[in-house]
């Protein structure tokens, strides 16, 4: 029993709320809040990227964007970027390194 009130509380303490749902990185916010951000924020925001953006090429998914990003934000100074801009940079390298055919 004690087990299952333990596994409804954690349920609850995971589930988004109003606050959690206001804490999400959006692609307008500043580059700058990315290393500062949680490492569920960083998840939850490289799934929604890696979902729209793996349309255009199988490799451009979550774990790519997680890499690139943090990559990026730990290379130089970011400080007029946007995440925006991150993830368009992201993809510029994607099809650099694949020769602009979409795909690995």
């Amino acid at each position: 029993m004690e087990r299952a009130a333990a596994l409804c509380i954690l349920m609850a303490l995971t589930l988004p709320g109003p606050a959690q749902a206001a804490a999400r990185l959006k692609m307008d916010d500043k580059a700058s809040v990315w290393p500062r951000a949680g490492a569920s924020e960083k998840f939850d925001f490289t799934n929604r990227v890696g979902k729209s953006m793996s349309t255009l090429a199988p490799g451009l998914d979550s774990g790519y964007f997680m890499r690139c990003l943090e990559e990026i934000a730990n290379i130089g100074d970011t400080k007029n970027l946007t995440l925006s801009d991150m993830v368009r940079t992201c993809v510029s390298l994607h099809a650099g390194r694949t020769g602009g055919e979409g795909s690995e």
